[in-house]
């Protein structure tokens, strides 16, 4: 029977014992650290808000269209799904390797950040969707934040697309993601402004 002075006792006793470090994740480890499961939970968190709000706005597109409403400029529009669910793909697979070191004050921004969200979804009601829908006649909502801010859910992405990556510990997600992400906004912000204009 093996004890204390077998190699073989000391190895599993070692393992048995051992915090997780940066770079266990879930491949090769069975536990995660306090760090990655902080990460993991607010990951879970702003994943499932992601599918929530995607339900919401195909609900209120629909709606918006059998109305006589219409959809304008359709070609980004898959180039935005496309950045957020990379976005979130990458998150995930650094979260599954372990390569996340959780930051308390980009999480807590990120939380304040998601009560801007709430806020701006809350104004605007059933004319909150993810696409650029025109409703002929409507009035432009001026509520909430809309009375600070022209385009306050655009600066809600920018902040949540940079914060999250920081909340997880990686700069260089942060800042590669936010280049793009201004890009395609500063795209979707001058074709929804063209068919605004007439209505201000």
């Amino acid at each position: 029977m093996a004890g204390p002075g077998d190699p073989g006792y000391r190895y599993v006793a070692s393992h048995l014992g051992r915090r997780g470090e940066p770079g266990d994740g879930l491949i090769g480890e069975l536990s995660l650290t306090e760090d990655q499961l902080f990460c993991a939970g607010l990951l879970l968190l702003v994943t499932l808000q992601r599918l929530i709000e995607l339900v919401i706005a195909s609900r209120n597109t629909r709606a918006l269209l059998a109305e006589g409403a219409y959809e304008i400029g359709r070609g980004h529009y898959p180039a935005i799904v496309f950045l957020h669910t990379a976005w979130l793909a990458v998150l995930w697979a650094f979260v599954l390797f372990g390569l996340t070191l959780f930051q308390v004050w980009a999480a807590i921004a990120y939380l304040t950040v998601l009560g801007l969200r709430i806020w701006t979804m809350a104004s605007l009601g059933r004319y909150w969707t993810t696409r650029i829908i025109v409703v002929p006649h409507a009035p432009l909502v001026r509520a909430g934040p809309y009375r600070f801010l022209r385009h306050p859910n655009y600066l809600v992405v920018v902040l949540e697309i940079a914060l999250l990556p920081l909340a997880l510990g990686s700069w260089p997600l942060a800042l590669g993601f936010t280049v793009v992400n201004v890009i395609l906004l500063a795209w979707r912000i001058k074709v929804e402004n063209s068919a605004l204009a007439s209505r201000r």
